[in-house]
């Protein structure tokens, strides 16, 4: 039986499905939707975003289809431990911080494509796209 694998998507992700980005698109149908979580952080931002109703809704219904990861204790603990290491010397965003300790609490993978803004990050699995 295979081993359910979720990997967390950073909101640029999701915005490549919208852009319609044949790359994106193909490696998250290998990830299968099932196995797709975006953080509440994620889906804050892409909430925030659209231009109308109707894109709105539509980025509710979609968000309804992936796994949606809460932020507990644990999560705001290791986020203002990246903030307190990472703020000053490598410019640590707000969102980019509760996202990587999103991953981090729960030991899985982060598919981004802005790496160099996560990259320093001690212990943080950045998703390597795998050849088909």
């Amino acid at each position: 039986m295979e081993q359910k694998k979720i990997v967390l998507c950073d909101t640029n992700i999701i915005i490549g499905v919208y852009r319609n980005n044949p790359d994106i698109i193909s490696e998250l149908k290998k990830i299968k939707q099932e196995n797709i979580a975006v953080s509440i952080i994620t889906a804050g931002e892409l909430i925030y975003g659209p231009l109308n109703k109707k894109e709105l809704n539509q980025i509710k219904r979609d968000l309804d289809n992936l796994v949606l990861v809460d932020i507990d204790k644990k999560i705001c603990n290791l986020f203002l431990e990246l903030l307190s290491k990472y703020a000053l010397s490598h410019k640590l965003a707000l969102p980019d911080g509760f996202i990587a300790a999103t991953a981090l609490a729960n030991d899985i993978e982060l598919y981004t494509l802005n790496t160099k803004d996560y990259s320093f990050i001690d212990g943080l699995k950045l998703y390597k796209n795998k050849p088909l």
